[in-house]
């Protein structure tokens, strides 16, 4: 997945109508940071542990307000939790043994995809695919 930087998605915060606070750029900051899918009390956790006073509800609130504005994906990956990550054009392979999320991005699935949509008269706007698996042994 291509980065991005704060500044870019404090950008995209600002052009989807979200105003800017220290309490989201700390979100971003921390989903930026992370390589997992942390869902809202993880993320909680770390913004405590790195000294940030912020409530849980706080990070509810942005979360909600970030994921509305197309910024942040809340996933449900089989479980009750949503789990967060920056919006980016990729897919997730969850290996069910362990509950990892592996990312990944692969053309000829998405070329098909996009020849079956307009097949039937379509176009893609938005996709999610999960991949649940198990290693092969």
């Amino acid at each position: 997945m291509d980065e991005l930087s704060l500044a870019e998605l404090e950008s995209r915060c600002q052009q989807r109508g979200l105003r800017s606070s220290a309490n989201l750029r700390d979100i971003l900051e921390a989903l930026i940071a992370g390589p997992d899918h942390p869902d809202a009390e993880t993320l909680h956790q770390r913004l405590r542990s790195r000294g940030r006073r912020v409530s849980l509800t706080t990070v509810y609130r942005n979360l909600s307000h970030l994921v509305a504005a197309g910024v942040v994906s809340a996933h449900h990956f089989g479980s009750a939790k949503a789990r967060y990550e920056i919006t980016a054009a990729h897919d997730h392979l969850i290996d069910i043994s362990t509950g990892k999320i592996i990312e990944f991005s692969e053309p000829r699935l998405n070329a098909l995809e996009e020849k079956i949509a307009a097949q039937m008269g379509y176009r893609i706007v938005r996709k999610r695919v999960a991949l649940y698996a198990v290693p092969i042994e």
